[in-house]
């Protein structure tokens, strides 16, 4: 009966080892996004993240919502000092999230202004 348990247990521990490796390193698809960056703060009670908010066009149905990695440090510089201008969004999307990574699925990997393009605020 203990040998019983003792594997019953490994295996879940195992399959819950693999789930969690599952959602934290397999990327669900890729991709850059580009619009006006309206919101990024830091928030949360216990564990903080840091979020953001990209308007992509005049409706509210257009805006991507987005987390950065607290480990991202030049990502999260890049992002406070570009507020209200237009950027372009390199993102990964993870199959599921854990709460003390972010608030959702997609998470930057890359930020650039785009100098060429003007922001709805300044037409």
């Amino acid at each position: 009966m203990k040998k019983f348990l003792f594997k019953a247990l490994a295996i879940i521990i195992v399959i819950l080892i693999g789930y969690f490796c599952f959602i934290y390193f397999v990327p669900y698809s890729e991709g850059v996004r580009s619009g006006d960056l309206i919101k990024f703060s830091k928030k949360g009670v216990i564990f903080k993240t840091w979020e953001g908010e990209l308007s992509q066009g005049v409706s509210e149905e257009s805006r991507f919502v987005f987390s950065v990695h607290k480990h991202d440090i030049d990502i999260i510089e890049a992002l406070e000092d570009l507020q209200g201008r237009f950027v372009k969004l390199s993102y990964v999307e993870k199959y599921r999230s854990f709460f003390w990574m972010g608030d959702t699925k997609y998470f930057i990997t890359g930020v650039e202004e785009d100098k060429d393009r003007q922001t709805l605020f300044s037409q």
